[in-house]
């Protein structure tokens, strides 16, 4: 094995699951094995559960300004062994050395926004009447607990980790089974950092160990990002065991491309999203819809596709099943009479033989009602599917039942803002392949692709994980009185 085994981390401890059942964890990059570890069960979430609630209760008691301190201390040993902690994400998800260290840059950025919490999570304090005073305050919740995904390993769970600990709760990692390795890392840096044990705990396992989590009932809160079949069926059992829930799904976002894009800016950022990640995340581009005659800049997209090289530029995807699941979206579409002008099937990178690899992939003549262009395919390919108008364009992307994101190409202020106000996305961008928000904006899209209320980070997060506490004071008797006091 290239990794020791994966195990739990309770009260600052690793600790194998106490099923007998192993899973296997496979690199995308050449099939090879990297490291086991044990499926938990409701014994292991019961011990967690029973350090954690001692721990949460020492905790919030620290005020937030000495709870971030710890998070200085953490971002710095991002910084300091990032060259490490990108290496394992290469390894275990098939993302290029780039797109890895880009992962963990993120998550130093995450780091940094809960370090400034002090300045947003302000308490508010009124006279509301004469010698009446209202004040409020923000606690935590108690323990909560976040199910990831494969696509970003360190990413995603920095989307809740650092703020949720910062805010006074306890917190509990399921990371996704296909990538648990880079998990381990963040809890020895957590503890080196000085994070009380009990605080940050993982929780190794499949579906079952979901299930424990959405049903435990000392857990307060669950987060979950995943697809959105899985996000409906998180939310629904979470919350109906009464906890605050915001499960994110997938994801079917639009490109709309006008004739008066800028070519080299629209063909670059569209390229780089629909090919980042290698097409795994809920953000990529997917749906190019081209309004008018854009053949000029297509032709420029395709040119700068086609020098995308697997292995190099393009990372794995993550299993043998997620490959042959992408090309059979693509193998439909010729079917269908889409037409197929680059093809990224049966891919192969020398010395990788046995790696999970898509070349990069574009679908030209599609038509809106094909699955190749409704479907999340998380995989390099961009479907594009031409319209007359631009209205045309919004009917197909309002249609779609997603509602992640949605970017227009234009040099034209008016028709950028008319695509951005009709559509039926969370997050829009104008020029912008990804219009991923940075803190302190938040990250949520609307209709399927969300379950719940609010955003994942950014100030929104902080009502997320934390409990208001409303205070209203009276001490002078002579005060005047009115209906209010």
């Amino acid at each position: 094995m290239v990794f020791d085994e994966v195990k739990n981390f309770i009260n600052g401890e690793f600790k194998s699951g106490s099923s007998s059942k192993i899973h296997t964890v496979i690199s995308p990059l050449d099939g090879k094995e990297l490291t086991t570890f044990n499926e938990s069960t409701m014994e292991d979430l019961n011990e967690i559960i029973s350090f954690a609630q001692k721990a949460q209760k020492a905790w919030q008691k620290v005020t937030l300004k000495e709870r971030v301190q710890v998070f200085y201390k953490y971002k710095q040993l991002l910084e300091q062994n990032s060259i490490e902690l990108t290496e394992i994400i290469y390894r275990e998800n098939g993302k290029i050395h780039g797109e890895a260290k880009a992962e963990i840059d993120k998550a130093i950025e995450l780091t940094e926004f809960a370090c400034s919490l002090p300045q947003f999570v302000n308490g508010e304090n009124m006279e509301v009447s004469k010698g009446v005073y209202c004040s409020s305050t923000k606690l935590p919740l108690g323990i909560v607990a976040s199910i990831v995904p494969f696509n970003f390993p360190t990413m995603v769970p920095h989307w809740t980790i650092v703020n949720a600990i910062a805010l006074g709760n306890a917190f509990i990692l399921k990371p996704s089974e296909a990538v648990p390795i880079s998990s381990q890392y963040t809890a020895k840096l957590l503890k080196e950092a000085g994070l009380p044990d009990g605080l940050f705990n993982i929780i190794n396992g499949t579906q079952s160990t979901v299930e424990n989590l959405c049903d435990h009932p000392d857990i307060k809160a669950i987060t979950f990002v995943g697809s959105t079949k899985v996000a409906k069926i998180v939310y629904q059992r979470a919350s109906h065991n009464l906890k605050q829930v915001l499960a994110l799904g997938g994801a079917k976002n639009h490109i709309i491309l006008l004739p008066d894009a800028h070519p080299d800016m629209a063909s670059s950022n569209i390229v780089a999203s629909m090919s980042g990640c290698a097409g795994q995340r809920c953000m990529a581009a997917a749906t190019l819809i081209a309004v008018g005659n854009c053949d000029a800049i297509l032709d420029k997209l395709i040119d700068d596709a086609n020098k995308i090289q697997c292995g190099t530029t393009l990372g794995a995807v993550i299993s043998k099943a997620a490959k042959e699941k992408i090309e059979s979206y693509i193998t439909e579409a010729e079917q269908q009479g889409a037409k197929i002008i680059l093809d990224g099937r049966n891919t192969t990178v020398p010395g990788k033989e046995n790696g999970f690899y898509v070349g990069p992939t574009i679908i030209d003549y599609a038509t809106a009602d094909m699955c190749v262009a409704k479907e999340e395919i998380f995989g390099p390919v961009l479907t594009i599917v031409r319209v007359n108008t631009i209205d045309e364009a919004l009917a197909i992307e309002n249609a779609n039942p997603y509602g992640n994101a949605c970017s227009v190409f234009t040099q034209s202020g008016g028709l950028a803002n008319y695509v951005t106000e009709n559509a039926s996305a969370g997050m829009c961008g104008v020029n912008i392949g990804v219009p991923v928000p940075r803190e302190p904006f938040g990250f949520g899209g609307w209709n399927e692709s969300r379950f719940g209320s609010g955003d994942i980070t950014g100030k929104s997060a902080i009502g997320f994980f934390t409990k208001e506490k409303k205070t209203t004071t009276k001490w002078n008797p002579e005060a005047g009185t009115n209906w209010m006091s």
